[in-house]
């Protein structure tokens, strides 16, 4: 399996376990309804990537919301 075959592969796996995250994730406070936002939008923005064959961005826009979503839990803004 090549380098690209391997990026595309961790990619869909990352996406489908931040999909799942954020299917039961809630905002508690109105911080938390502006990070999901984000949050989502980085998801959104890594299919995009992915489709265009941007793998590198494509990682790094879920790099990105994992790490918002992270930074809610432990901030009490996100309930996950």
């Amino acid at each position: 399996m090549s380098l690209e075959d391997e990026l595309t592969e961790e990619i869909k796996k990352w996406a489908t376990k931040l999909d799942d995250a954020l299917s039961t994730a809630k905002a508690r406070k109105d911080r938390g309804d502006k990070m999901l936002l984000n949050i989502r939008a980085y998801r959104k923005d890594s299919g995009h990537f992915l489709e265009c064959g941007d793998l590198i961005r494509s990682f790094e826009c879920l790099i990105w919301a994992w790490a918002l979503l992270e930074v809610g839990k432990e901030l009490g803004y996100l309930e996950a």
